[in-house]
């Protein structure tokens, strides 16, 4: 049997010649209105994705850039995208003075440390510090009762003069012995007993001085001073407290901080060359950085090596010095040491941002970009020594380097600038929504000297006062939420639906991303030349530009429902 293709009626007629030539030019007209909704729902399907695709998917744009776009090359923009400008920022090639640093985690640790406790028991009477004061040695810090000391004192002082009365009445009467010892009046062995009973009396004697100079050293410790010079703790004991000698935690600590030491470990393969310039008695200068390594703490030198290196780590313990004569440094802080073992002078030096996998883009005088391999050496701050085919004061791409290739054309754009309109766009983002729209221009000006702190709180109590106005005079919930800054949905309402649900579902996307500099909504995708234009922009006309932009999204986002819905009846037609 002859093997037959399923055929449907009308292309059965096409075949038989029975169609008409009008119903023909109607389905040709059909097709071709088909394929051109088609290309137009692509076309705003891409311009969502990339708004500045939206003006080569015009008819005019598709006609002049059909020929870069059959070819298929692919530029950075996308296809016959090599001649669209790409906006990056750049930093300059220069020559420097570069250090070879040791990085390390370190720790505070005070020179010297003293728990200051009562020598003598008794009851706390003053105080006679502050806490976190800086005191020398020898200051009075605090004062125990004394009476009882001096009251032993007094007694000593009273056996030591009976003693001493007893010994000079021996004396004398030894004398007198002697004397008549002399004259054959008395027996030797008189003298010699007396003799003995003064050197017996001089034992006690001396035995009650000691006695006193005891009591006189039990006295003076109830006046407790500080040891060493240093900076005091918090305080352990308070006034009308019995204290001991035994109290483990005292009455207050020391801790030596000015100077103050830094240990840290750093790794076994440098322990040659730092031990050879301690020896030579060079300076190696140390800088102590804070968690985020933001800023710099202190400038210091190392002062010595560990003796033995840990096995388990392959590290030997440092110790450097610093003055901190400012006193911010404290005992066990923790900080980030960055210790200079030597000086590269005058190398060749990029920006850290600039190199990506050993390459860098030179920009040249025309405006377009040329790779250069380099070999990276070593970093110090933002900056890396570099070798290569480079000069001194060449251009090189800092930000916007995944988006270019050999050759491509780049706009360049001031990296100051994109930073202060990315922070004023992320101010405005904080802001309550709806806020920036219902100010005063004298408002708004205000806002602009603030500082971020000042500006949120200026908005924390004008939502509160106006929330405050609100619920005092009784005002429609739809007033309410507009002086809040809360747009509702405008028309009927469904009954048993909130606002929220009666919202439609393309408002979001248009008033979510909208006025993103007043504040509204999440922070829309801006390129580097939007946001340089938006900071030359007053508030009114930054005002205009986003609603423009919010209307443009609605109507892309409007198209796209209405391609949608096309192509469902279409295929319902059919």
């Amino acid at each position: 049997m002859p093997r037959t293709t399923p055929q449907t009626p009308f292309f059965h007629s096409l075949q038989q010649g029975k169609v008409k030539p009008g119903v023909l030019a109607g389905v040709i007209a059909l097709l071709a209105v088909a394929g051109g909704g088609a290309w137009w729902y692509q076309q705003k399907q891409a311009a969502a994705i990339d708004p500045s695709a939206s003006a080569a998917a015009k008819p005019g744009a598709q006609a002049s850039g059909g020929r870069s776009g059959r070819s298929g090359r692919m530029g950075p923009g996308g296809p016959g995208g090599m001649s669209q400008a790409q906006p990056v920022s750049v930093g300059v090639v220069e020559q420097r003075d570069m250090r070879v640093l040791i990085s390390a985690i370190g720790t505070m640790s005070a020179r010297a440390t003293a728990v200051v406790r009562a020598k003598v028991s008794g009851e706390l009477l003053k105080l006679h510090f502050k806490e976190g004061d800086e005191v020398k040695a020898g200051q009075l810090l605090a004062e125990i009762d004394p009476r009882s000391f001096a009251a032993s004192l007094a007694q000593m002082q009273g056996s030591l003069v009976r003693d001493q009365a007893q010994l000079k009445n021996a004396q004398l009467d030894l004398q007198r012995y002697r004397e008549l010892l002399k004259q054959d009046s008395i027996a030797s062995q008189q003298v010699d007993t007396q003799e003995a009973l003064v050197r017996q009396l001089l034992g006690t004697v001396a035995a009650d001085q000691g006695q006193v100079d005891a009591a006189k050293l039990q006295l003076s410790y109830t006046k407790v001073t500080a040891p060493i010079s240093g900076r005091l703790g918090l305080r352990q004991a308070d006034l009308g407290n019995v204290v001991n000698p035994s109290d483990a935690n005292g009455l207050v600590t020391i801790t030596q901080v000015r100077p103050i030491d830094a240990a840290f470990s750093i790794p076994e393969a440098h322990i040659g060359t730092l031990a050879e310039q301690l020896r030579a008695g060079q300076a190696m200068p140390v800088e102590l950085w804070d968690r985020e390594q933001k800023k710099m703490l202190a400038k210091g030198k190392l002062n010595a090596l560990d003796n033995t290196i840990d096995t388990t780590t392959g590290t030997v313990k440092a110790k450097a010095a610093f003055d901190n004569a400012d006193g911010h440094l404290f005992a066990n802080q923790f900080v980030n040491v960055k210790l200079q073992v030597r000086q590269i002078d005058q190398a060749l030096v990029v920006p850290a941002n600039a190199v990506q996998n050993n390459y860098v883009y030179l920009v040249k005088p025309d405006n377009t970009v040329t790779q250069r391999k380099i070999t990276v050496g070593v970093a110090d701050g933002d900056y890396v020594s570099v070798r290569g085919d480079l000069q001194p004061g060449d251009k090189v791409v800092t930000d916007g380097i995944d988006r270019l290739r050999e050759g491509a054309q780049v706009n360049v754009v001031d990296s100051d600038k994109v930073k202060k309109v990315d922070q004023a766009v992320q101010d405005a983002a904080s802001q309550p929504r709806g806020a920036m729209r219902n100010l005063t221009p004298e408002q708004r000006e205000k806002i602009a000297k603030m500082t971020p702190e000042e500006r949120k709180e200026f908005f924390q109590k004008l939502r509160a006062e106006r929330g405050g106005k609100g619920g005092s005079t009784g005002a429609a919930p739809a007033q309410q939420d507009k002086a809040g800054g809360v747009d509702q949905p405008k028309g009927p309402q469904e009954p048993g639906k909130s606002a929220a649900e009666a919202r439609p579902a393309a408002e979001p996307a248009a008033s979510g991303r909208g006025e993103q500099g007043e504040g509204r909504g999440d922070r829309p995708q801006l390129t580097p030349e939007q946001r340089a234009k938006l900071e030359a922009l007053s508030p009114e006309e930054r005002r205009a530009f986003f609603q423009k932009l919010r209307a443009e999204r609605a109507a892309r986002a409007e198209g796209a429902s209405g391609a949608d819905s096309s192509s469902g009846n279409n295929g319902a037609g059919r």
